[in-house]
């Protein structure tokens, strides 16, 4: 059950009325309405009247349906503020030394939307909640396996890599240490072959 319901004309601006109809959006009527006449606002006033405009015409279009409306679990669904005309509205203040000060006057519409809470929607959109919670909860879990799977993948795989590289490692430095055997020996041969000769020129 939607009502509708809205002011034109309103003296301000419409940022002025704007921060007035922030704090009463998504609350209900009766806090809506304490929080409007307590606020020390110019636009409060015609805001506060629009309201209970859009209140009348809630409870008037059940009269009508035959439904069965409460007004105070009526809620403030949407509310906004548009900018009126500013044309023709210029005014001159007087100012020191006899010079004057150009002023423009500022006018709002404000539109209100005030709706009563469905608790069989309210309750559907809490399963449907709750089963995407569980849903995301699932695959969530199954991102984390898949995850903890690739790491491990990965893992092994360089760890192989390690190992294949150690071994080569491993046989270059044997190829090396059987290269210096073979040189050390062909040395040891030469240097034997020297000494025999100069042994039998002595005898």
């Amino acid at each position: 059950m939607e009502a509708r319901a809205s002011a034109k004309y309103l003296r301000g601006s419409a940022q002025k009325a704007r921060l007035v109809v922030d704090m009463i959006r998504g609350k209900r009527v009766g806090e809506a309405l304490a929080i409007l006449r307590f606020t020390n606002k110019r636009a409060a006033e015609g805001i506060e009247k629009c309201l209970r405009s859009a209140i009348a015409n809630a409870t008037e279009t059940a009269e009508r349906e035959n439904v069965a409306v409460d007004p105070d679990e009526l809620v403030v669904k949407t509310c906004f503020v548009d900018m009126g005309p500013t044309k023709h509205r210029r005014r001159v203040r007087p100012a020191p030394q006899g010079r004057a000060y150009r002023e423009q006057r500022h006018f709002c519409h404000v539109t209100v939307l005030v709706a009563s809470e469905d608790k069989e929607g309210g309750a559907k959109k809490a399963d449907a909640a709750g089963r995407g919670k569980k849903s995301a909860g699932k695959k969530g879990a199954t991102d984390k396996s898949a995850k903890a799977a690739e790491t491990k993948a990965a893992a092994a795989e360089t760890k192989k890599a390690a190992a294949r590289k150690g071994g080569a490692k491993k046989a270059a430095a044997s190829e090396e240490t059987d290269r210096e055997k073979t040189t050390t020996t062909k040395r040891a041969s030469k240097k034997k072959t020297e000494a025999a000769p100069s042994e039998e020129t002595t005898e």
